[in-house]
């Protein structure tokens, strides 16, 4: 007798759905997003929340708030066109002015040189009635009159951005070492000039004498109180090789050959048959008493003179 094989399947498998294991996916899939926001759109009109004004007073004061909004906005327009024209106008003015201004000054400017060429040929003149031959001399060692002779050019320029730090002969204090020329390397050349026996010296056309300064303002180098721009052409009245060669075997030539090697430094000198430096701008006699002496007047001491 043969035996039946058992069923296992349930009552309910040949109704059961294949995707029951992803009951998300399927919820997702059955219901659209539509009906979610229907749900959100009906429980803002529950609790009295619109998109958009329904009655007539909000929708006039919607359309008033634009209506005020429209006219501040034209206003401004209209207030910038207006003045458009006036700040022009007062631009230009301004423009005149300091246009005016500018020349004015450059007038004055010529003026007192004028006026200085006029006093130094007076005081020139003074020193001849005075000092006899020594008058000459006197306006060359203070610098009052123009000189030309054989004698060199130094230009000493910055470095082509190049910068350095650690020791070296101007090691910084409060500021990093850079490649660029500052005040107290022109002062260490033309000291270095002056001792290697350099009879006259002007910087980028200024005449130094007794009383110069070499300063520095900022990143900018002033001789006398006038800013200079690189490079910097220092020419000196001497014997022109002897002066060249002794300057670079100085102390202060090795600094300058040291500042070229390790600075980056651009240094260029020459031995010129000839330069011609201008007089130093002013002049001022500080003190003044008579030479000790009797007065003469053929061409002796005058008693009289200037120190």
């Amino acid at each position: 007798m043969s035996q039946q094989r058992p069923d296992r399947s349930s009552p309910n498998a040949s109704s059961a759905r294949p995707d029951a294991s992803m009951s998300l996916l399927t919820n997702v899939m059955d219901h659209s997003l539509d009906e979610g926001y229907a749900e959100a759109a009906a429980r803002k009109s529950e609790t009295g929340v619109r998109g958009l004004p329904r009655t007539l007073r909000a929708k006039l004061g919607l359309a008033a708030g634009l209506v005020l909004a429209a006219v501040v906005v034209t206003v401004g327009a209209a207030q910038a066109q207006i003045s458009a024209p006036t700040l022009a106008k007062e631009r230009e003015e301004l423009i005149h002015r300091i246009q005016k201004g500018t020349g004015e000054a450059d007038r004055q400017q010529h003026r007192v040189d004028a006026l200085r060429d006029d006093v130094s040929r007076m005081q020139r003149e003074a020193l001849k009635q005075h000092g006899g031959g020594k008058a000459e001399l006197l306006a060359l060692l203070s610098g009052s009159t123009q000189v030309t002779g054989p004698g060199v050019k130094l230009v000493v320029d910055d470095a082509k951005g190049a910068e350095s730090s650690g020791d070296g002969p101007r090691e910084s204090s409060g500021f990093s070492d850079t490649g660029r020329v500052r005040d107290r390397d022109m002062q260490r050349v033309v000291n270095g000039l002056w001792a290697s026996g350099a009879e006259a010296i002007s910087v980028n056309g200024q005449r130094l004498t007794s009383l110069s300064a070499i300063r520095a303002a900022g990143d900018a180098i002033l001789v006398d109180n006038k800013p200079l721009v690189p490079p910097y052409t220092v020419l000196a009245v001497g014997d022109g090789q002897r002066l060249s060669t002794a300057f670079q075997d100085s102390a202060d030539g090795q600094y300058l050959h040291v500042l070229q090697e390790n600075y980056g430094v651009r240094t260029r000198i020459s031995a010129e048959n000839e330069v011609t430096l201008p007089p130093a701008p002013s002049l001022i006699v500080r003190t003044a008493k008579p030479q000790a002496g009797a007065a003469k007047t053929d061409g002796a001491d005058t008693g009289k003179g200037t120190s």
